[in-house]
């Protein structure tokens, strides 16, 4: 079974950037990833998933500020995130597309306050 590890989350002020990674135990590139997170009280959303030919689509909220991208060598899968706002303060965590076909991983909280 893939363990998945998230890290790169922290408290950012609101225009501010980070960059979250999620590695990996063995190589998952057979599978489309997706970065998803979920704030307190809400369902968990997919905002950015990349298919295995390295297409990318994103959540409307988050188009134009957030970048996926995978690293192939270290089976690791990242979120570059710009102009964060508020509302993007949330766990994110990685897996496959649904259903999901890894066990969750701990996630890395992501907080946007000023």
């Amino acid at each position: 079974q893939v363990q998945l590890v998230e890290s790169g989350g922290g408290l950012v002020q609101p225009g501010g950037s980070l960059k979250l990674s999620c590695a990996a135990s063995r190589s998952n590139f057979a599978y489309s990833m997706a970065w998803y997170r979920q704030a307190p009280g809400k369902q968990r959303e997919q905002v950015a998933r990349i298919a295995t030919d390295g297409s990318t689509n994103y959540a409307d909220s988050v188009k134009g500020r957030f970048t996926i991208s995978r690293d192939r060598a270290k089976n690791t899968v990242y979120l570059q995130m710009n102009s964060l706002k508020p509302e993007d303060t949330a766990v994110y965590y990685c897996n496959t597309l649904l259903p999901v076909r890894y066990t969750w991983g701990q996630g890395t909280q992501v907080t946007v306050s000023s």
